[in-house]
C-alpha cells in the first residue's frame, strides 16, 4: 500500500515539473470560473473575469503545444515567454467593457481556440517523414482524451456524491455553491491533470510505436465508414434530385457536405496505418475512393455557398463555410495528384486557412463581411431609389419585407463599429434618433429604430415578417425619491447585484414554453414574478399595433424586507412567424429597491 502510495504521488510530482504552465492556466481557469458564479461585485466585474477565464483556458491547450514542441526542439523557457506575451496581448486585444464585446470577438475566441488545438496535433512534426510517429502521437492523444473525460465523469460525480452524503447525514448545511465550485475544480483543473497523467512523459511516450487498437478498427469499418456510405447515398440523391428539378441546393445543404468531408476524412486518418497491410483491402479502396466521391459534393457545397453570397452578400459564417469548401478543396487536390501525400497536410493546412481568417489583411472574414455588407445596403437602397443627395428618403413607400432587410443591414453593420458610415446615409433629424443606439451592446435598439423611422410602409402580405407592439414611456425622467438602490438591467442578460450582503438576481430568462419570464429573486430564495404583470399590459393593449404610448410603464411590490419597482422607458413584443412565439425585449430598464 506504502509503495503504491508512493507511486502515485511521484507521478503527480512528475506532472506538476513536466506541465508547470499548462496547470497554472487549468488552476487559473478554475479560480475564474469560481470568482464569476460567485460574483458580488457587479457586471463589469463579470466580464472581465469572463475574458481572463477565456484567455487561461484557451492557455491550457496553447501551453501543451509549446511543451510538446519544446520536447522536439528545445528553447522551452522561450516558448513559454512566448505564449504568455500572446496569452496577455490576447486578453487586451478583447473589448474592456461587455458593451462593446460583439458577434465578432465571439468568432475570434473560437477560431482561436480551434488554432491552439491543430497546434497541439502537428507542432513537434513539422520536418519530413516521422509520418507514423504523427499517427501514433495523434491516435494517443485521441485515446487519452476519452479516458480523461471518462475519468473525469467519475471522479466528479463520485466527489459530488460524496459531499451530498456528508451534508445529508450530517446535517452540516453546506452552501450550494460549494457544489459548483467543486465541479468546477475537477472539471477543469482535474481533468487537465487526469489527461496530463495519461502523457506520462510526453513526446517521446505519445509517439512510440503500438499495437493497431482492435476497438478502433472495429469501430471505423464496422460503424463509421457504413454509416458514411449511407450519408453519401442521401447526398447523391439529393443531387439528382436538384438537377431532375433543376433548382438551387438548400443553403443548409453546405453543412451536411462539409459534415460528411470531414468525418469521412477523420475516418481516413483513424485506419491510416492499415492501409499498407495487405489483408486490408477495404482499406485501400476506401482511402482510394473517398477523394473522387467528394468531387460532386464539393461542385453542390460551392453552388449552395454562392446562391446564398451572391443573394445575401458575405458575413462571418458564410466567409467561414467558404473558407471550409476552399480547405476541402485544396485537401481533395493535394490526395488525388499527389503520390507521396502526407496526412499532416490536413491540420497543417487547415490551420493555415483558420489564420488567414483571423489576420490577413483586406481579405480576413470580418472585413469581407462589413465591406460586402455595406454594398449589399448600398446596392439595396439604390435599386430601390431609396437614395436622395445620398441620404435614405425615409418618406417613401416601400414594402415591409425591405424595411427588414435595411434594418438588419443597419443592425449587422452597428455591431461592427460602421457608426459614421450609416449616419452618413440618414438625415440630421433620424441621426440624432440613431446617436443613443450606438451606445446599446445589441443591434436592437439600431434595427428598431431604423424600422420607426420610415413612414409609409406597405404590408405586402397578410401575415408580415414580424407582429410587432411597442409600448413607450411617456415619461422621459425616472424618479427615485423613496427609494435607496437603483439597478440598471435589459432582457438580454440576467443581472445579479448585492446589496448590504443581499443578493438580487433579475432573471429574465425563457421558461419551458418559450414565453419570457421576468422576476426578481433575492438570495436565491424567495422571488416575486412580474411575468403576468408584463403579459397583462400587452393584452390590455391586444389588437394594435406598432407603438403605443401610455404615462408611465412600471410595476412594483413586497420582496422579503425591501419594496421594489421595475420601471420600463419602453417594452416591445413580436411575434416571429418561423415559430409562432411571442419575443419580449426592453432595454435600460430599471429596478428601484427600498427597505421597507
Amino acid at each position: 500500500m506504502k509503495t503504491k502510495f508512493q507511486e502515485i504521488t511521484g507521478k503527480a510530482q512528475d506532472v506538476i515539473l513536466r506541465y508547470p504552465m499548462v496547470l497554472v492556466m487549468a488552476l487559473l481557469s478554475a479560480v475564474g470560473a469560481i470568482l464569476v458564479v460567485n460574483n458580488r461585485y457587479g457586471k463589469e466585474f463579470f466580464f472581465t473575469h469572463s475574458k481572463f477565464i477565456a484567455c487561461c483556458c484557451l492557455g491550457i491547450s496553447l501551453m501543451f503545444a509549446l511543451k510538446i514542441l519544446s520536447q522536439r526542439i528545445g528553447k522551452r523557457l522561450l516558448l513559454e515567454v512566448l505564449g504568455t506575451v500572446f496569452l496577455i496581448g490576447f486578453f487586451f486585444i478583447l473589448p474592456y467593457k461587455e458593451k462593446d464585446f460583439t458577434e465578432v470577438h465571439g468568432f475570434i475566441i473560437a477560431i482561436t481556440f480551434l488554432l491552439s488545438h491543430l497546434l497541439v496535433s502537428f507542432a513537434a512534426f513539422l520536418e519530413k517523414n516521422k509520418e507514423l510517429n504523427f499517427w501514433q502521437y495523434n491516435k494517443n492523444l485521441f485515446v487519452n482524451i476519452f479516458l480523461t473525460a471518462v475519468f473525469t465523469g467519475v471522479l466528479t460525480g463520485g466527489v459530488e456524491l460524496a459531499i451530498l452524503a456528508v451534508d445529508k447525514l450530517f446535517d452540516f448545511n453546506f452552501n450550494d455553491n460549494l457544489y459548483i465550485d467543486t465541479f468546477y475544480v475537477l472539471a477543469i483543473f482535474g481533468s487537465c491533470f487526469i489527461f496530463l497523467l495519461f502523457n506520462e512523459t510526453g513526446l517521446g511516450y505519445l509517439e512510440k510505436d503500438g499495437t493497431y487498437p482492435v476497438i478502433l478498427k472495429f469501430f471505423t469499418q464496422f460503424v463509421l465508414i457504413p454509416l458514411l456510405f449511407i450519408y453519401l447515398i442521401i447526398l447523391y440523391i439529393y443531387s439528382f434530385k436538384i438537377i431532375l428539378n433543376w433548382e438551387l441546393p438548400r443553403g443548409w445543404v453546405s453543412y451536411l457536405v462539409l459534415a460528411y468531408s470531414i468525418v469521412g476524412i477523420l475516418a481516413l486518418l483513424l485506419v491510416y496505418p492499415l492501409k499498407e497491410e495487405k489483408a486490408k483491402s477495404w482499406v485501400k479502396v476506401f482511402s482510394k475512393l473517398f477523394y473522387y466521391t467528394i468531387i460532386p459534393l464539393i461542385i453542390l457545397l460551392f453552388t449552395a455557398i454562392f446562391t446564398r453570397i451572391l443573394e445575401y452578400g458575405y458575413t462571418e459564417p458564410r466567409y467561414f463555410v467558404l473558407l471550409l469548401a476552399l480547405w476541402l478543396l485544396s485537401v481533395v487536390v493535394y490526395f488525388i495528384w499527389n503520390k507521396k501525400a502526407s496526412i499532416k497536410f490536413i491540420p497543417i493546412s487547415l490551420f493555415a486557412f483558420g489564420v488567414f481568417s483571423l489576420i490577413f489583411p483586406y481579405f480576413n472574414a470580418f472585413s469581407v463581411a462589413k465591406r460586402s455588407q455595406k454594398n449589399e445596403l448600398i446596392a439595396l437602397l439604390e435599386n430601390n431609389k431609396l437614395l436622395i443627395n445620398n441620404k435614405i428618403n425615409f418618406e417613401k413607400k416601400i414594402s415591409d419585407m425591405l424595411v427588414d432587410e435595411i434594418a438588419n443591414k443597419f443592425g449587422f453593420l452597428a455591431e461592427r463599429k460602421q457608426k459614421d458610415f450609416l449616419l452618413n446615409l440618414v438625415d440630421p433629424k433620424t441621426k440624432n434618433l440613431l446617436a443613443k443606439d450606438f451606445e446599446s451592446p445589441t443591434s436592437w435598439g439600431i434595427n428598431n429604430s431604423i424600422r420607426n423611422a420610415f413612414t409609409h410602409v406597405d404590408k405586402i402580405s397578410n401575415v408580415s415578417k414580424f407582429e410587432r407592439l411597442v409600448l413607450e414611456s411617456e415619461t422621459k425622467v425616472t424618479p427615485i425619491q423613496g427609494y435607496q438602490y437603483l439597478i440598471n438591467f435589459n432582457s438580454y442578460n440576467q443581472e445579479s447585484s448585492n446589496i448590504n450582503g443581499d443578493t438580487f438576481l433579475i432573471d429574465n430568462q425563457k421558461d419551458n414554453n418559450n414565453a419570457r419570464t421576468i422576476k426578481v429573486v433575492l438570495n436565491a430564495k424567495e422571488a416575486i414574478d412580474f411575468s403576468s404583470a408584463m403579459n397583462a399590459l400587452f393584452e390590455k393593449n391586444k389588437g394594435k399595433t406598432e407603438t403605443v404610448r401610455l404615462k408611465e410603464i412600471s410595476m412594483e411590490g413586497d420582496l422579503g424586507k425591501y419594496h421594489i419597482k421595475i420601471i420600463f422607458p419602453n417594452i416591445s413584443r413580436e411575434k416571429a412567424s418561423y415559430n409562432k412565439q411571442y419575443n419580449i425585449f426592453y432595454e435600460d430598464a430599471v429596478l428601484l429597491i427600498r427597505e421597507k
